[in-house]
C-alpha cells in the first residue's frame, strides 16, 4: 500500500476506528475543536513554529501543496493567527485542513468554507507581521509531536497522528473493527440486545476471580 492508496482506505474510516486498532496512538487534545462542524481533516503535515505573529503562517501557505495539512503550533499565542483570507487561500491551493493549537478568527465566514478547519480558541485580534519563525520542522500540537509529512487524521471525534507506515500497518484491523460495529449497530436496530453481543458476564466473572480478560464481541 502506497501513501496515496493509504489515504484513500482512511478516508472511508472514521478517526475512532484507527484510535481502536492502536489505543496508544498519538491523539491531539480535546480543546481543538472544528471549526466548521462535519468535516473530515485527512493530509500530511505542514508544520508552522509561531507566536502572536502570523508571518511564518503565510510563509507556509505559500510553500504548501495539495493535500497538505497546514499544521501550526501557536505556543500559547493569544491573537488570531488564521482567519477568512488564510482559510480561503488554503482551500483555493487543495490543501486538505488547517489546525491551530491556537486563536483563529472570522469564524462565520470560516464556517461557510468546504476546507476543514480546526482551532483552540477564537480571537478577533489578528497577531503580527514581524517576526519569521519555523516551518517543516516537528513541532508540539494539541499536546502531541507532530513532523513533517506524517498523516494528520481529525474528525468530530479528534484528530490523530502517525507515520504512513504505521497507519498502513493499522488499517487492516480499523476495517475489521468498523465493519464489525456496523454489523453490530444493524443487530441492535433488528431488536438485539447489545449485551447478549459480549462475553459480558464471562468477563466481570474473571475479573471478579482476579484473572486476566478482555471484553469483546461474540460476533
Amino acid at each position: 500500500m502506497n501513501k496515496i492508496e493509504l489515504l484513500h482506505a482512511l478516508s472511508a474510516l472514521s478517526v475512532a476506528s484507527i484510535a481502536d486498532a492502536d489505543k496508544t496512538i498519538r491523539v491531539m487534545s480535546s480543546t481543538i475543536r472544528p471549526v466548521n462542524n462535519g468535516k473530515k481533516i485527512l493530509g500530511t503535515a505542514r508544520t508552522v513554529s509561531c507566536h502572536n505573529d502570523f508571518l511564518t503562517v503565510i510563509d507556509a501557505l505559500n510553500q504548501s501543496k495539495a493535500g497538505d495539512v497546514l499544521v501550526v503550533d501557536s505556543q500559547e499565542s493569544t491573537r488570531a493567527l488564521v482567519g477568512e483570507l488564510f482559510s480561503t487561500e488554503a482551500q483555493r491551493r487543495g490543501l486538505s485542513g488547517i489546525i491551530v493549537d491556537g486563536p483563529v478568527r472570522d469564524v462565520e465566514m470560516l464556517r461557510k468554507l468546504e476546507i476543514p478547519v480546526f482551532a483552540k480558541s477564537y480571537c478577533p485580534c489578528s497577531g503580527t507581521t514581524q517576526k519569521m519563525m519555523e516551518t517543516q520542522t516537528e513541532i508540539q500540537c494539541g499536546g502531541i509531536a507532530v513532523a513533517p509529512e506524517e498523516v494528520v487524521f481529525g474528525d468530530e471525534d479528534g484528530i490523530i497522528v502517525a507515520s504512513i507506515a504505521q497507519l498502513i500497518d493499522l488499517v487492516p484491523s480499523a476495517i475489521q473493527i468498523q465493519k464489525a460495529e456496523e454489523a453490530i449497530v444493524d443487530k441492535i436496530q433488528e431488536g438485539e440486545c447489545l449485551i447478549d453481543m459480549l462475553n459480558f458476564k464471562e468477563h466481570v466473572k474473571f475479573l471478579e476471580e482476579g484473572l486476566e480478560s478482555s471484553l469483546s464481541f461474540k460476533i
